[in-house]
């Protein structure tokens, strides 16, 4: 009888722990594949981790990939706001739990922005960052003369998108995505993904996304930053002008300029963007 409650007592301790582990970091679903030294992938807004799925059949190779999907986006459950500033505690806590030693990351767009955040306060935990379209401040991109204390959350963009039906927001989604990427079956998967994603991580994520001001605070980034910029429907001069501007105050920057890509560099060019992933990660470990 006493061995049947010491069994119980250790059931119960076990499953409380795993109850407890599971509850843990609710900003974001992680997928771990492959061994060698860790990289975190970070999808871009309102994307899957499956936006990963060529890179990672390769990379996981030779390293540990650990893939994120962000909490309101596919089928992980939304949280409550501030939600960027969660998921950037939450993926500080998961390198520690983890006990991740120097990952890189690979982030794109979003991800490339949350990437920059990460590193920017947390100088001797990354090992390098390699950010796909992404800038430190979206919101002085889409907003003129930006000021991040000006970006709130109810706003007449954020009402219009919260009134949209099913069939106005598909439609939406599908001319985005057409502006995406230049690969037609991308387009619907980009499309499939805006759909899918909660509308209100949808509205007001995408505020924090605007309110993220990076430019003065990537000077404290001291570890290597590899940044790919596409450039397509822009002039190149104007895209470099951009980048140069936004990235001004980083110091250890490599940025490649590719031609003929929409934002979706891997989905345009899949050949040549595994190449340099494969060669950036040897050269800067």
């Amino acid at each position: 009888m006493k061995t049947l409650k010491n069994l119980v007592l250790v059931v119960a301790i076990l499953f409380t722990f795993t109850a407890q582990s599971q509850s843990q970091e609710k900003s974001f679903e992680v997928e771990v594949i492959g061994k060698g030294n860790p990289i975190l992938l970070f999808p871009g807004f309102s994307c899957t981790g499956d936006v990963w799925n060529e890179t990672v059949k390769e990379l996981s190779k030779t390293y540990e990939c650990h893939v994120f999907t962000f909490a309101g986006f596919g089928t992980v459950a939304p949280i409550e706001t501030p939600w960027l500033e969660t998921i950037k505690k939450d993926v500080e806590a998961y390198v520690q739990r983890k006990k991740l030693q120097k990952p890189t990351i690979i982030g794109h767009s979003m991800g490339g922005s949350l990437a920059l955040w990460l590193a920017s306060t947390n100088q001797n935990t990354y090992k390098n960052l390699i950010i796909i379209d992404g800038l430190p401040s979206i919101g002085a991109l889409m907003i003129p003369n930006f000021s991040s204390e000006n970006v709130t959350h109810d706003n007449p963009f954020s009402k219009q998108q919260f009134a949209m039906d099913d069939e106005a927001f598909k439609t939406m989604a599908t001319q985005m995505a057409a502006g995406m990427t230049f690969n037609k079956e991308k387009q619907s998967t980009i499309t499939s993904w805006m759909i899918q994603a909660d509308r209100k991580t949808y509205v007001y994520g995408y505020v924090d996304l605007l309110k993220l001001d990076l430019r003065e605070q990537i000077q404290n980034i001291k570890i290597p930053v590899t940044i790919l910029a596409a450039v397509s429907f822009y002039p190149k001069k104007q895209v470099e002008e951009l980048y140069t501007k936004q990235y001004q105050k980083l110091a250890k920057k490599d940025i490649i300029y590719v031609d003929d890509s929409a934002h979706f560099i891997m989905f345009d060019k899949p050949d040549w963007f595994l190449t340099q992933m494969k060669t950036i990660l040897k050269v800067k470990s």
